[in-house]
């Protein structure tokens, strides 16, 4: 799929063509050149060739068809929370999480004219991180698949009475005039972006380091279930981080849930406690271990 803005589409192609000539060294990101997840591929794999991809969905299938040695993906944000879809693809992609990254999140207002501003365009996440900025000076806001794009967008709309919602150096990418910098409603705005690949990483590969371990699982549909299937964690003192329930389907009747926990498999805590979360679910699949780029909770 792919609808980018026209003033964006030389970019793509050009970052596309430097990809293809060496597909290892490809890293897949949703959104125009010049998009945060642009920034946090460079910064998280200087030597890597960005490859632009319309949706989450494209940046995935690259991975999986060779197009790119890996994907990186924002999947939550301190102030507006978990990036819609994300839960439901990275279960389906295949994929494997081999690596996390953090990336400080600024914001800036541009457009081609002065204002006042009749509305705003961006990805709704970044609508989401400056809805009150947007709401105390009246400007409408409007949903785009990437911030970068949007001000690709609001370039080839040529109307002064809009706007764009995005990273600063998209600005300079197509042609916009930085109205204010940091609209961003929290000074600490971060995104958590993961990275993904084809073969996931054996947790005794990786380096003498606090690890992480991401994946999702059902429990079966009786009473209790969820607190006897999370017991193990509380037991066995492995740290949860993050749990969060989502459906699966439109019957209603179950949940899927998403977590994290601080270590990974072939700790003696980690496979107890795993293992009696899979005796309470119905599936359990393990989405990845890695190390972890920001420190959570208390290791020994």
């Amino acid at each position: 799929m792919d609808s980018f803005p026209a003033p964006a589409r030389a970019l793509v192609d050009q970052l596309r063509q430097v990809a293809a000539e060496d597909p290892a060294r490809a890293i897949a990101f949703q959104g125009s050149p010049g998009a945060n997840s642009h920034a946090a591929a460079m910064q998280f794999a200087p030597e890597a060739l960005p490859l632009p991809c319309f949706g989450f969905a494209d940046a995935l299938e690259a991975v999986k068809d060779g197009r790119a040695g890996c994907a990186i993906i924002p999947i939550e944000n301190s102030q507006h929370g978990r990036v819609a879809d994300i839960h439901f693809l990275l279960p389906e992609s295949g994929l494997a999480i081999v690596a996390e990254h953090f990336m400080p999140i600024r914001h800036a207002l541009m457009a081609l004219g002065e204002g006042p501003f009749e509305a705003a365009y961006s990805h709704p996440q970044a609508l989401g991180q400056s809805r009150h900025y947007l709401r105390e000076r009246g400007i409408v806001p409007l949903s785009h698949a990437d911030t970068a794009g949007a001000a690709a967008f609001v370039a080839e709309r040529g109307d002064p009475k809009l706007c764009a919602i995005a990273p600063a150096v998209a600005a300079d990418l197509y042609g916009l005039k930085i109205i204010e910098h940091g609209v961003e409603d929290a000074a600490n705005n971060t995104t958590r972006f993961v990275v993904l690949a084809k073969e996931a990483r054996d947790p005794v590969s990786l380096p003498d380091a606090p690890l992480m371990t991401t994946f999702v699982f059902e429990v079966k549909n009786v009473p209790a279930a969820l607190y006897k299937a999370l017991g193990g964690f509380a037991t066995n003192g492995v740290n949860m981080t993050k749990l969060e329930s989502y459906q699966k389907d439109a019957s209603f009747e179950a949940s899927m849930f998403y977590a994290d926990i601080v270590g990974a498999p072939g700790d003696r805590a980690v496979d107890r406690a795993l293992e009696e979360l899979e005796f309470h679910s119905k599936e359990l699949r393990i989405l990845g271990s890695y190390q972890q780029a920001m420190r959570r909770g208390v290791t020994e």
